[in-house]
């Protein structure tokens, strides 16, 4: 039985099939085959067809589900503007939501960001990422897609004698075109549980 995040993601897929784009493949991007779009999500292989999403080798009827065909019912042919990148806050509408999921962004990961550190590189690789970014400081940081065209940037302060470890996450310029800003807030709350996921927690 699908849950309520599976109902409304096949609603979506039904509308976004019922209507198919002829440049979905383009505007995502992703490679077409057949009725199916493959591209890469939330750091692993992503599959969209008219049954649901599939996210590595397991259907998701869940959030992630849900984000993956909300994005596919919001491609467009503009590009990734990656700077200036904003703050959740930064976003219009965006205030009623960050008690709710902003702040678990940063909050999830900042019991391990020693163990981050020493998996930053496989992090960066399974999310088609970048090292660094010249715009933000920190002890270190790093690009992510966790979508082909929203990037997050974590920005991570290592613990010292008189401060804990901390966490930042700013987004791309123009992340809320992809996904309304309501939906931003859960794509930062996922990335960073795939990141979790990724160093075994």
């Amino acid at each position: 039985m699908p849950d309520n995040y599976g109902k409304i993601t096949q609603d979506n897929l039904r509308q976004l099939y019922g209507t198919l784009p002829k440049d979905l493949s383009e505007n995502l991007p992703g490679e077409q085959i057949g009725q199916q779009f493959h591209f890469g999500a939330f750091g692993t292989k992503c599959v969209i067809d008219q049954n649901g999403v599939t996210l590595g080798e397991q259907e998701h009827s869940s959030v992630l589900g849900l984000m993956v065909s909300v994005y596919a019912l919001n491609a467009k042919s503009e590009n990734c503007v990656l700077s200036p990148l904003k703050s959740f806050q930064e976003f219009p509408g965006s205030a009623s939501h960050v008690s709710a999921s902003a702040m678990p962004t940063s909050k999830l990961l900042r019991p391990y960001v020693a163990e981050i550190k020493k998996a930053k590189q496989s992090i960066v690789k399974a999310f088609n990422g970048v090292n660094e970014h010249s715009e933000v400081g920190g002890d270190f940081s790093f690009l992510l897609y966790p979508l082909p065209k929203i990037a997050l940037c974590y920005i991570f302060y290592e613990a010292d004698a008189d401060f804990p470890a901390s966490v930042r996450c700013l987004y791309s310029y123009n992340a809320n075109q992809y996904i309304p800003v309501s939906g931003l807030a859960d794509l930062g709350e996922y990335t960073s549980r795939q990141i979790l996921k990724l160093i075994g927690r």
